[in-house]
């Protein structure tokens, strides 16, 4: 019958080494690897201006309204992420 404490030496060996490689890291991290900041869109002004008009000429308070300042939000966020 094995014994239950015999894995322990690896484990322990594992935490070790796993605690040795990170200390390698030299340079800072802002952002965890592989994380890609999504691409902002830049409109004309004519396309902004026509934007603008159509949401004008939409109801107080529409779902799109609220969906158009989410977007906002995601587009601040896009360049935040970019800038870093």
């Amino acid at each position: 019958m094995p014994s239950v404490g015999c894995w322990m030496p690896r484990a322990i060996a594992l935490v070790i080494a796993t605690t040795l490689l990170a200390a390698c890291a030299t340079a800072r991290s802002d952002r965890p690897a592989g994380v890609v900041c999504p691409p902002v869109p830049v409109y004309s002004k004519p396309f902004l201006k026509r934007a603008a008009d159509e949401l004008d000429r939409l109801p107080a308070g529409s779902a799109i309204e609220q969906m158009l300042a989410d977007y906002q939000v995601m587009r601040e966020q896009a360049r935040t992420c970019q800038r870093r």
